[in-house]
């Protein structure tokens, strides 16, 4: 309960602050480019494509890194042109009052960035507390059910091919036919026939009714 409630006031703190940035943000970059011959409504959307750049790109590295899959270049590439991008529009605006002002005006810039990263690492990390397969759990893998040697139905969890096989021949052995053959198994498990009656072999035959 305390975790939840310390993530859930972070992030709304870290949302506080992109919002008070992005408007500051925006501002800046607007006033830059309404002053370099852009007006209209493209003086007021083309801030909108730094900040929403940086913002694309954070989503596909976030879904890239949460699937386990590899960060494409043109996302790592687009959020570092973003970064630069909107960094830069704030300090072209406060150039006119020296090292000091460029400085002032970039920090909405660079809280916003560091904003976003901060609620990416803050997904990140919810979603690894609610997965069990990042917090080094395997899972059981249910492989098959049928007739045990004492009568009933069970089912059978294991984690290698090697208990898979001998969970398959054990069920057959009782179930209604012949039991499954080495052949058989060896090719639905893609193993050596070799293999498959070394394991088999540690079965009792089945007893005649």
């Amino acid at each position: 309960m305390v975790e939840r409630l310390i993530r859930i006031t972070t992030a709304l703190a870290v949302l506080a602050v992109a919002a008070v940035a992005a408007v500051i943000s925006y501002q800046h970059a607007y006033e830059l480019v309404s002053s370099h011959g852009e007006s209209g409504i493209t003086a007021r959307l083309v801030p909108f494509t730094m900040d929403g750049l940086i913002w694309a790109a954070s989503m596909v590295i976030l879904d890239a890194s949460r699937g386990g899959r590899h960060v494409p270049g043109l996302a790592k590439w687009s959020l570092g042109v973003g970064i630069v991008a909107t960094v830069g529009a704030n300090v072209a605006h406060g150039m006119n009052h020296g090292i000091v002002g460029a400085l002032v005006s970039a920090w909405p810039a660079v809280a916003l960035v560091g904003s976003f990263e901060l609620l990416m690492m803050l997904t990140r990390s919810a979603a690894a507390s609610t997965n069990p397969y990042d917090q080094g759990e395997p899972p059981s893998v249910v492989i098959g059910s049928g007739l045990t040697q004492g009568g009933t139905i069970g089912t059978t969890t294991a984690q290698s091919t090697e208990d898979m096989i001998l969970a398959d021949y054990v069920a057959s052995l009782n179930g209604p036919g012949k039991p499954l053959s080495q052949r058989f198994l060896a090719d639905r498990h893609g193993v050596d026939r070799r293999k498959v009656k070394q394991i088999i072999s540690t079965v009792a035959p089945p007893q005649p009714g």
